[in-house]
């Protein structure tokens, strides 16, 4: 197996904990500890009572109960703890996937969704969400990417970076259309709880055998530092991820257990919080974007904290967004890294006074730069 470099942590590698004004990230902004604590009643009784062993090899037993009651009607058999979804993706993959296989893939989409596949050897087809379609996946085209070689399909909805969703009205026909194949369904549910223009998309994995569902703390939830995730899924599918276990992680940290527990039994009020914050950003940033419409082309998203936008005038956005995080101490994600360079990757989760000022300084850098392309004596 030989993974290529994935161009997203390369840029935030340099330019993720070097900048102040956060416009990349793709998930709400994190909790403290203290934060944590207060919202949900832990007190030092609690953390001084955490034994740091081993952890049981599907997840502790209160954390896998508790993601059961919330998304897997109560069946802890269901459910496998995992380090992040990024180990879930790979366990799921290498579990359940052939050199030689043919996998289905949402483009664009977070990079581990394929690059896992491609490693082991697997030939990808590309159901692509089209900019001219609002990214609004197309059923018609994922069944002409489908065929009788098709042994998984891998999607992630509400979409990273684009935020587009599939209608509610077609998801029925799109298990269906994965069912029929009889092919795995992968899941990527990272942003299920975080939705603007309807409710959350049903469980997939409680009504198709073949599904596995992903889920994590680091999105929705403003936890990415437990690095916690989960995997639903029937159990004879779980099962055939514990000899990779065994071999890679093991088990998870039990002080990162109970918290992700006890955040996905108030999930509620974290949620609501965090959700409400998103809202007002994102009205901040269609704002925005109506009034900078000569600058900015944006598809508002349907879930999730990130807007896939380009802007008048530019091919590539890498140099732009290079200068904003060396500049302007702006972080701000190329489109590159998602086969879009004409576009960027807008996180708008943060806190909400250094969202306005990252747009304020990259409406900034937008003007200086058309500016410059005018002829000059041209008027704007």
């Amino acid at each position: 197996m030989k993974l290529r470099r994935a161009p997203l942590e390369d840029w935030m590698r340099d330019f993720y904990f070097d900048t102040t004004i956060d416009l990349g990230s793709s998930g709400v902004q994190c909790w403290t500890l203290a934060e944590l604590r207060a919202l949900l009643a832990i007190g030092h009784d609690d953390l001084d009572a955490i034994a740091l062993d081993d952890s049981p090899s599907y997840g502790s037993e209160a954390l896998r109960r508790a993601l059961a009651q919330r998304f897997a009607d109560g069946d802890p058999a269901r459910v496998m703890a995992t380090h992040g979804s990024t180990e879930a993706i790979f366990l799921a993959m290498n579990a359940l996937l052939e050199p030689g296989d043919e996998v289905v893939v949402i483009d664009p989409g977070y990079h581990s969704l394929w690059s896992i596949a491609e490693s082991i050897g697997c030939r990808l087809r590309r159901w692509r969400l089209r900019p001219e379609d609002g990214f609004t996946p197309d059923l018609d085209a994922l069944r002409a990417r489908i065929t009788p070689r098709t042994r998984m399909v891998v999607v992630n909805l509400p979409n990273n970076p684009t935020g587009a969703s599939l209608p509610a009205g077609l998801f029925d026909a799109f298990l269906g259309l994965v069912a029929d194949s009889g092919a795995y369904l992968v899941w990527d549910g990272a942003f299920t709880e975080l939705t603007h223009t309807g409710p959350p998309l049903p469980e997939p994995s409680l009504r198709y055998e073949r599904c596995l569902s992903l889920g994590t703390m680091s999105k929705a939830y403003g936890l990415p530092g437990t690095r916690v995730g989960w995997c639903l899924g029937a159990p004879d599918l779980l099962a055939r991820f514990l000899p990779l276990r065994d071999a890679l992680t093991i088990c998870l940290s039990p002080l990162t257990e109970f918290l992700a527990e006890r955040a996905v039994v108030h999930a509620d009020r974290i949620l609501g919080i965090r959700r409400a914050q998103a809202r007002r950003n994102l009205d901040t940033l269609t704002a925005w974007a109506d009034a900078n419409a000569t600058l900015v082309s944006l598809t508002p998203p349907d879930g999730g904290v990130t807007a896939f936008p380009s802007f008048h005038g530019v091919t590539d956005t890498e140099d732009l967004c290079r200068e904003l995080g060396r500049d302007h101490d702006v972080l701000l994600v190329p489109g590159s890294g998602f086969g879009h360079p004409d576009r960027v990757r807008l996180g708008f989760g943060g806190d909400e006074k250094d969202f306005a000022t990252g747009l304020h300084r990259l409406q900034t850098v937008l003007e200086q730069r058309a500016a410059a392309r005018r002829p000059e004596g041209a008027h704007r």
